[in-house]
Formats: structure tokens, sequence, C-alpha cells
């Protein structure tokens, strides 16, 4: 049997097999962020397909934070009974579910929100003008804010948090010099860039207690100019390690730093060469944790994901746009069809999404239409 299909802990929770879905904004929820019965049935869709653990969209820890249409929020107690009913869903379809954490910072949508952005330091935004510049106390807000949203999940039946630190969102962008330009304690050093992070992680694991596995999400780069190296992405996943995080989660690229590097390139991946994004920095990130490395980016084929784990390179392989194609990819390469994943990496899937639809793959769909399925 392929090591694919063999568990792994991650803290106290054994995982069946290591194959992740990465966290990927579906755009089902209700326009307050409250999870639909569409969205659960959706998400269970991923567990009856086998993946081993599945994180959730990401999910919105304080209103200014949200990132887009029909995106799961998490910031309120209105939130929880459909919080329950997500996590009750993956469990009666046999699977486990984590729920990410995240604030959107300067990619917030304040059409959506009707609030002032906020970031480390005034970033511009899209149309020109500059989010508002976190004060002390309202990074002790939203370090409050991510505690109680775990909280939340925790009492709700998640099997873990993840807290969403790469992509250009707020905790990315306080680690990243590109956007951080403070002179305070948050701002200069990798050490201070990492405090708010390393300042949410300990409020989590407070609010969720000793024995209830949190993990990270961070970037082996950003890929805009002035960013942060895969060298720093090593130290500060040595740094969650050190606060207690169970697994960090290697990921890379923002909006920002245009098609080609966001975190879902758009272009076909053309061969089993052309796979996986962040080598090196999944490399160096390896080498300097204990904690098992859940790695994303670019994996189409079994045997890439079996050799990144054969290799060394990570313990878990992490799987987005692939897993919107063939929700039942897992389940299909267990079961011995070992063809590539039918992904093209148009991202055609998230039209809908934006359309406020809900995403799913228009490509996919059109192949079959024409094949007469």
């Amino acid at each position: 049997m392929s090591e694919l299909f063999t568990g792994m802990t991650i803290g106290p929770l054994t995982i069946p097999n290591r194959f992740v879905r990465s966290a990927t904004w579906e755009g089902m929820a209700a326009d307050d962020g409250s999870v639909t019965p569409r969205l659960a049935e959706y998400v269970a869709d991923l567990a009856r397909g086998e993946v081993g653990l599945i994180i959730s969209g990401h999910s919105y820890v304080s209103p200014e934070g949200k990132a887009g249409l029909k995106q799961m929020g998490i910031h309120d107690d209105s939130m929880n009974q459909g919080l329950a009913l997500l996590a009750s869903s993956v469990h009666e379809a046999g699977g486990l579910i984590a729920l990410q954490l995240a604030h959107a910072g300067s990619q917030a949508n304040t059409q959506l929100t009707g609030l002032p952005a906020v970031g480390p330091s005034p970033i511009p935004m899209p149309d020109g003008s500059g989010c508002r510049e976190l004060d002390r106390e309202g990074i002790a807000a939203l370090v409050a804010a991510f505690a109680r949203a775990a909280a939340r999940a925790k009492a709700a039946g998640f099997d873990a948090v993840q807290v969403h630190a790469a992509h250009g969102y707020l905790l990315c962008q306080f680690l990243s010099p590109a956007w951080n330009k403070r002179t305070d304690e948050y701002g200069g050093t990798l050490e201070n860039r990492a405090r708010f992070l390393l300042e949410v992680v300990a409020a989590v694991r407070a609010a969720v207690g000793p024995d209830f596995p949190v993990l990270a999400k961070i970037n082996s780069e950003d890929f805009v100019e002035g960013g942060p190296t895969p060298e720093d992405a090593a130290a500060v996943a040595k740094m969650l390690e050190a606060a207690s995080v169970d697994a960090v989660e290697l990921s890379g690229g923002c909006r920002p730093a245009g098609e080609a590097f966001m975190p879902a390139r758009k272009g076909r991946i053309k061969g089993p060469e052309a796979e996986v994004y962040y080598r090196r920095a999944a490399k160096l990130c390896k080498s300097a944790l204990t904690v098992p490395l859940i790695l994303v980016g670019g994996v189409r084929s079994f045997e890439v994901a079996e050799e990144l784990l054969r290799g060394g390179l990570a313990d878990f392989v992490s799987l987005c746009r692939p897993l919107i194609c063939e929700p039942w990819l897992v389940k299909r390469w267990r079961e011995g069809d070992r063809r590539p994943a039918e992904c093209v990496s148009d991202n055609a899937c998230y039209g809908p999404g934006f359309a406020g639809e809900g995403i799913r793959c228009v490509t996919l769909e059109k192949k079959r239409a024409r094949a007469g399925k």
C-alpha cells in the first residue's frame, strides 16, 4: 500500500491518510456568513471522497476582515448553529474537518463590509486609498477575536483549527517587510513581524486547550518585491512549532503578485516536472520542523504526491483546485485509477463563485457535456 494511504497524527488527531483539502473559498455561505445546507453538503462530499482532513474555506473572525462574496464567518455566536451543521455533516460522512480562522487585512472587501480595511501599515488599496494602520488596541482586539472564533469552532464540533497567515491576508501582511513598515514592536525584525501571529496562536491555544489541534498556514514567499524569503518561512515555521502549533501548511503567493504567482496560479501544469510550486521552501521548512508539514501548490499526479512523502519534503499533500474538479479524487486514486487529476488550472471554477452561485468546475462540466455524459 502506498504511504499516501497510511495514517499519521497531527497533535492528538489521527488522520487516516496523507491527503488534505486546503482551505478553499466555496462562495456558498449565506450573505451574513452563516453556513447553508448546500455548503454543508458540498463539504461533506469531500469526506465521502476520502479526503483525510478537510480544512474549511477561510472564515472571517471579525466583520471588517471579510474577503469576498458569500464567505463563511465565525465572528459571532449567531454563526454557531450553522457551524455545528457543517462539522456534523462531515462527521456523518466519515470525515475530519478543521476550521480556518482568517482576516483579510487590506484585501478585505470594503464594499461588502461597509467598514474600512485594516493592516500593519497604510497599505495602498486597489482604488488608490490606504487602509487604516492597526494600533496596539486594534491588534489586541483582533487577537481576542481569533481566540473567540477558535472557541466557537471547538464548541461546534470541529476537529481542529487553522490560523491563516498566508496569501497576503492580515497576518501574512504583518510578516512581510513589503507591507509591514512599522517601527514599533510589531515591525522591523522578523521576530517583531511575527509577534502578532504568535500572539494569535497563544490566544487560540489558551481558548481551545492543550489537547486540541492547532494548525497554521504560511507563505513560502509572497512573490512581491521586498517580501520575505523561504529562509524567513522556515524561521517562522520553527517559531510556530515552539508556540504550540501542531502542524504547518506551506503555500505561497498573493493577489498583488499577479496571475503567475497567485496561490491559484493560472495555466495548465504540463507534466510532473512542472508540479509542486514551493519545493525549496518545503525542504527548508521540513528541516526546521518536528511537527508535520503540509504542502500545497501545483500537485496534480499521484506519483508526484507519493514522491513528496518518500523524498521527505512533506508529511501531508494538500489539494485545492483538483478537489473542486474531482471531490472524489482521493478515492479514485485509492481504488487504483492513478490518472492525474483532471484539473487544468484555468481558474474557471471561480467564475460562478464571483457570480454568487458558488464554485464548481465549469471546464469538466463542458467536457462531459461534449462527451454526452
